[in-house]
């Protein structure tokens, strides 16, 4: 069973497992909301389909019960976010919360020149993966070892970008959204942008807006799935 905040009906009085689509705000860990939502209905068995960085925000597939059996499928799914791409700033994580490592003048980007990079960084590309995510290489997260500040050498792997849209630019910031496969970091692609173009670049903003055919319009903040959950949920029998 799908919850989403648009069309809640009442629930069934014996529950099997679920999904919750939830909005995840900003500074929170994607292991902050699993906590929090198993905390709410009193299951231990819960996970989520993909995370996503603390300071992004946007939409979660939440599985609860058997319903985390479904997470594996869940998170071969393709996503689409909105980006803002900060160009002259380059940091050790390729976002806003990493320490600055580069600085250029942007003043220079032509928009045509831009549309040009974004064309040909399309379908089906390379991309190394930061250091500071939760990918593993030989068993041990990167961000461990980033966080030590060792870096290693990291293996491209095959990501595709399905539709890339230029929605505001402002110099220095780009705003753009994007619809990619599984996989990708929209991170790395900021940072690789700004390689291409020259004066390096971060992303400055990220919110995920859809999962497949879920979208963040219809999830639960975090305190509307606690009150639905007080009304219509505290007496659910899980199975």
């Amino acid at each position: 069973m799908v919850l989403q905040k648009n069309n809640c009906t009442e629930l069934p009085e014996e529950i099997q497992g679920l999904i919750v689509l939830i909005n995840k705000p900003a500074d929170w860990t994607s292991f902050d909301v699993v906590k929090k939502i198993r905390n709410i209905v009193r299951v231990k068995k819960t996970g989520h389909s993909g995370t996503l960085d603390p300071f992004a925000e946007g939409l979660m597939l939440i599985g609860i019960g058997r319903g985390t059996k479904q997470l594996a499928g869940l998170s071969a799914l393709s996503k689409s976010y909105r980006a803002v791409v900060q160009f002259g700033v380059e940091t050790d994580s390729y976002d806003c919360t990493g320490s600055i490592t580069a600085e250029k003048d942007a003043g220079g980007l032509d928009l045509q020149e831009i549309k040009n990079a974004l064309k040909s960084m399309s379908g089906e590309i390379e991309q190394v993966p930061p250091m500071f995510s939760a990918k593993k290489q030989g068993g041990v997260r990167l961000y461990k070892l980033a966080r030590k500040n060792i870096e290693i050498e990291r293996k491209a792997v095959k990501v595709t970008i399905h539709d890339v849209k230029i929605l505001d630019w402002r110099p220095p910031d780009l705003e753009l959204l994007l619809d990619v496969s599984k996989g990708t970091y929209i991170r790395s692609y900021a940072h690789d942008l700004g390689k291409k173009l020259g004066p390096g670049a971060s992303l400055k903003e990220l919110k995920r807006l859809t999962i497949d055919k879920y979208s963040v319009d219809d999830s639960f903040t975090i305190r509307e799935f606690e009150a639905f959950w007080k009304d219509r949920g505290a007496g659910v029998i899980w199975k």
